[in-house]
């Protein structure tokens, strides 16, 4: 079972609005404010809850509240790596200097693979898995005069997190292979024919003209 919130935009777009797919395979969707989930499901029984809509602990706390008292079994919280300070010493693990403003603090429950990959390696990883050539220009925002956030990367830095609490505490190993997901969220991605959907590159094409890099056309 999901619970969201249906009238969110976002609900309108992949993959949210496929989940007409969990119905047909015998799940079922419940739309609800987080705050109200008790109400909803009384009655209800889950082994697992995985938290990956709230933003701080106000936010998450009905929803803990509720699994604790519904005897879940299990409770995760996806979080950040964003609540963590920039450091000369990557990647992030449990117990470094977080923002004082970062929300998910709050709550400490985060897995993800250990092995860290760099834009660059992203970007050459997403270009084999569609099957083209990559050429990679780097730039300085303050040079170009944009705003970083608008363009990629979202963060102009290297951004990791180790998962060391989940290997030490639950004795979690990683599995995935992330050129085979690429490969199959590129596929994916052809299957449903956004590549056919019109795409604008206003800020790559400014920053590879200040540049004075040849723009494909």
């Amino acid at each position: 079972m999901t619970v969201g919130d249906e009238g969110s935009d976002k609900m309108k777009k992949l993959p949210f609005n496929r989940f007409s797919e969990i119905t047909r395979a015998g799940g079922k969707t419940v739309w609800v404010d987080p705050a109200d989930v008790e109400n909803v499901v009384a009655g209800a029984s889950f082994d697992v809850v995985l938290d990956n809509n709230g933003k701080d602990l106000d936010t998450v706390r009905p929803v803990v509240d509720w699994a604790k008292s519904s005897g879940v079994k299990q409770f995760l919280f996806i979080s950040s790596a964003g609540i963590y300070k920039p450091t000369d010493e990557p990647p992030h693990i449990k117990g470094d200097v977080v923002k004082a403003d970062a929300g998910h603090v709050g709550v400490n429950k985060y897995i993800d693979n250990d092995r860290a990959v760099t834009l660059d390696g992203i970007a050459r990883l997403c270009a084999e898995a569609a099957g083209l050539p990559v050429k990679i220009a780097h730039y300085n925002p303050k040079a170009v005069r944009i705003d970083a956030k608008k363009a990629f990367p979202f963060r102009n830095m290297h951004f990791y997190a180790e998962p060391r609490a989940a290997k030490d505490i639950i004795g979690w190993e990683g599995t995935t292979n992330l050129p085979k997901d690429l490969k199959e969220r590129f596929e994916e991605y052809i299957k449903v024919r956004l590549d056919k959907k019109p795409m604008k590159f206003e800020i790559d094409d400014k920053i590879l003209e200040t540049l004075k890099v040849p723009v494909a056309v």
